[in-house]
């Protein structure tokens, strides 16, 4: 009986066990690896030197690189984080709509997030081209002569944005889950009183899914940090080094220079940032995330006053 007992304790964890494993072999051991060699001289060959925050210190007052690098990965971030928000969120709208071959534009707007960053980096590299692609054909269709998107330094970094806004399918069908949970007797109240349709979204639709725009906005940020397979393939960090972003300085600082050590330094540095922002946006969304439950008690103590 005891035996028994113990096994039935036992048995959810048993489940659980390769996933432990995979954890602690694949994220947990790899970033406390990667920790430790932060305050190494690590390379590809050769023995391991230590030098305590000497990769920090060389990051912060001798690369004049990482700083640029940094500032270009803000700049991105500030344009793509809203931008891919508001693209998602209005293609959620349109797809909620009770219109004939909704099911097809669904279909059609979530395709892009299931092709690999390799396509998509050689569809946009067509697409952007200032010879022969088709955005600058269309562009001299109106009369308008296009920018060398990817080859001139005022334009790559707007190009990489434009390229990047192709994938929001994911966040699109998270947004239009949240939509579609709403209850219609909402709308239909909103209607008796008069309001319209832009009046429903700001009233009722855009604030009950502000977690999910809470949500979204720090996944967005992440990604934005991280990116490095599309500027790779679609500009290499040119022109001029205006595509630079941290990702790719990071990935090419250990895998091009060899430099383990101090690419781990520049990847503590870029998950500190990250974590940092992401403690701003929560910090900040008590001001403007709302709850269902919190929206309905609000109104009924306002009912309760009158």
């Amino acid at each position: 009986m005891e035996f028994k007992k113990k096994l039935k304790v036992l048995t959810p964890y048993l489940f659980i066990m390769p996933w432990i494993i995979g954890f602690l072999a694949f994220t947990i051991g790899p970033l406390i690896l990667s920790l430790v060699m932060s305050f190494f001289d690590w390379s590809l060959a050769g023995t391991p030197i230590f030098r305590g925050f000497g990769n920090y210190k060389e990051m912060f007052t001798k690369d004049a690189q990482f700083w640029k690098s940094l500032w270009i990965s803000i700049k991105y971030a500030a344009i793509f984080v809203p931008l891919n928000i508001c693209i998602a969120l209005f293609l959620a709208m349109l797809i909620t709509q009770h219109v004939r071959g909704v099911k097809f534009f669904r279909t059609l707007f979530y395709i892009p997030t299931v092709i690999s960053g390799v396509a998509v980096s050689i569809i946009w590299g067509w697409i952007l081209n200032g010879d022969y692609g088709v955005l600058n054909y269309l562009l001299s269709l109106l009369g308008i002569q296009g920018p060398k998107w990817l080859v001139d330094p005022a334009w790559a970094l707007l190009a990489v944005i434009l390229a990047s806004a192709f994938g929001v399918g994911s966040m699109m069908l998270i947004f239009y889950t949240d939509i579609k949970g709403i209850p219609a007797d909402l709308y239909e109240a909103a209607a008796l009183d008069g309001a319209g349709r832009i009046g429903c979204f700001f009233s009722i639709t855009l604030p009950l899914i502000t977690p999910t725009i809470l949500f979204n906005l720090i996944t967005s940020i992440i990604g934005s940090f991280q990116q490095v397979t599309l500027v790779m393939l679609l500009t290499g960090g040119g022109p001029l080094k205006s595509t630079y972003f941290y990702g790719l300085y990071t990935y090419k600082n250990a895998f091009k220079h060899h430099k383990l050590g101090y690419a781990s330094a520049n990847a503590w540095v870029m998950f500190i940032i990250i974590l940092l922002l992401t403690a701003v946006v929560f910090r900040s969304s008590s001001a403007w995330v709302f709850y269902q439950s919190e929206t309905v008690e609000k109104k009924k103590g306002k009912g309760g006053k009158k």
